[in-house]
């Protein structure tokens, strides 16, 4: 068995005429009198990627345990797979695969046993699951590490270990909580080929993340969270249309604040200083470039618009805790 045998073939993902599975509508939670989820709205289609961002504390988290039904809201409608959530969440999520935020994995059994114990919470015979175990790990490229002990493992071994664990009951959705937090640039490349070939062959996906290169290369459309509400969704291309200039140049040195304010309004539609440095945004970036080229005490970096843009316009340059 392959990893490509893993999932059957499924054209869903073709059709978006909104074939959902996973439904939301004024979902609502509150802690300690603090509203963390603000009437919410959500409809993704079987086969999509969906991708939840949003600065720490926007809600995320808290929008996936509503829809999972592992925590009640304080009003508002989750259907899951058909299923009204949390009410019929133990059904639905028979048919759904969870990578959490953190690896949970058991540190006492070995790679395949890890999967095998994990098959059982969903009433799946040792035989059936057995059979799945050698396509699992050749998926995650762990078949070499069939019988190593978790904490022999890499930071990469076990996040693929726990996404193809999330595999074993063969999910029709898969949720994602910041699949690739942590790991190397290979490790994360890996993640994403291995996401893109689940979502080719007809899987939901639905994952938060704080990287924007890793929602603007997986997702179909996205949502932007900020203080539990949704700002902006559609696919990342439309968002990067809708909000920002075509063309960013960013200025840098330890003088960019200070030329920023002097020049960049008779170059730029907008620019923003952080730091120190001055972010251009632009829709034809020669005249800036050329003043630029005059200006050697300055470096620059000439580049398209990206949903990192959009991410910081919408939710701001701010730290948050």
């Amino acid at each position: 068995m392959t990893h490509t045998d893993l999932l059957p073939p499924c054209n869903a993902r073709a059709s978006h005429q909104m074939n959902t599975v996973i439904s939301a509508q004024n979902l609502r939670k509150s802690y300690a009198g603090q509203e963390v989820v603000s009437g919410i709205r959500i409809a993704i289609a079987k086969g999509e990627c969906f991708g939840l961002l949003g600065p720490n504390g926007a809600g995320k988290t808290t929008t996936l345990r509503l829809l999972l039904g592992l925590t009640a809201p304080d009003s508002g409608e989750v259907g899951l797979l058909g299923q009204e959530v949390p009410r019929h969440a133990r059904e639905a999520r028979l048919r759904v695969g969870v990578v959490p935020q953190m690896d949970n994995l058991d540190p006492d059994f070995s790679v395949a046993e890890n999967l095998l114990v994990y098959g059982r919470y969903f009433g799946m015979e040792d035989d059936a699951i057995e059979a799945r175990i050698p396509g699992l790990l050749e998926f995650a490229n762990l078949a070499h590490k069939r019988d190593a002990k978790i904490p022999t493992l890499s930071g990469g071994m076990k996040r693929r270990l726990t996404l193809a664990r999330a595999l074993v009951n063969d999910p029709e959705i898969i949720f994602l909580d910041e699949p690739t937090t942590g790991l190397d640039p290979q490790a994360r490349h890996l993640i994403w080929q291995r996401l893109r070939e689940l979502a080719a062959q007809g899987k939901t996906l639905l994952l938060t993340t704080h990287f924007m290169d890793e929602a603007e290369r997986l997702c179909h459309r996205l949502a932007i969270m900020d203080q539990g509400r949704i700002i902006s969704e559609g696919s990342p291309r439309a968002l990067i249309a809708q909000h920002i200039e075509p063309q960013v140049v960013e200025v840098f040195g330890e003088g960019a604040g200070k030329w920023a304010w002097e020049h960049a309004a008779h170059y730029a539609q907008r620019f923003e200083v952080s730091g120190e440095t001055a972010f251009c945004y632009v829709g034809e970036a020669g005249p800036l470039l050329a003043h630029l080229h005059g200006q050697s005490a300055l470096r620059y970096l000439h580049r398209p618009a990206n949903l990192e843009d959009v991410f910081l316009k919408l939710t701001g340059r701010e730290m948050r805790e």
